[in-house]
Parts: C-alpha cells; structure tokens; sequence
C-alpha cells in the first residue's frame, strides 16, 4: 500500500509542478508536459513490479503509437478558441476528436497486423 501512495505522490508532483510552471511560463510548462516522464515513470514502476522485459517493450511500442492520435488536440484545442469556442465545449470536442482519431488508428493498425 505504501508503494502506491509513493507511486501517487511521484506522479501527482510531477503534474502539479507542470501546472505551477506553466503559469508562469506556459512554454515551459509545455516543454516539461512534452517530456514523455509519465512514460518513463510508467516503465519503471512496470519494471520494478513486474522485471518483465516483453511488457516494456509492448508498452513502449503502444505509447508510440498510441501519442500520434493525440497529438492534433493540441491544435484543435486553440483553433476552436480563438474562434470563440469556450473552453470546455473547445476541449470536449477536441477530446471526442482524439477518441475518434484512437478508434482509427487502432482500426488502421490492425489492418496491417499490428495489434495494440
């Protein structure tokens, strides 16, 4: 239980220190959310619970693929505001947009033998 609430506390600090940064400096505070850190976290947690080198490699490989459908909401997210979108319908939709582009990729990959 103890190694969980560590786990929490690592990954919520990382997130709140981002917000904070990026308050003051959003392009900053980009470049630290860019950082793939959750994903490097991710695989040390994995590695540390479980010493299972396919599973990394298998997460590595999905992360790839799985950030490229994500990647337009952040360019759909301040087109619709500054047309005067508010920001959570700008953000609904930009996440619908994401989960439709997941949806395609996944279908698109399969198509090729690549399952996620």
């Amino acid at each position: 239980m103890v190694y969980i609430i560590i786990k929490a506390l690592i990954s919520g600090i990382l997130i709140a220190a981002a917000s904070e940064l990026a308050k003051r400096n959003p392009a900053l505070g980009a470049l630290v959310v860019s950082l793939p850190l959750v994903s490097i976290l991710v695989m040390i947690w994995l590695w540390r619970d479980t010493g299972d080198a396919a599973r990394i490699i298998d997460h590595s490989y999905a992360t790839f693929w799985l950030v490229l459908p994500s990647l337009p909401m952040f360019l759909t997210l301040p087109l619709l505001m500054t047309r005067g979108v508010t920001f959570g319908l700008a953000l609904l939709l930009s996440g619908l947009l994401t989960i439709v582009l997941y949806g395609v990729l996944v279908w698109v990959l399969a198509r090729f033998g690549v399952s996620l």
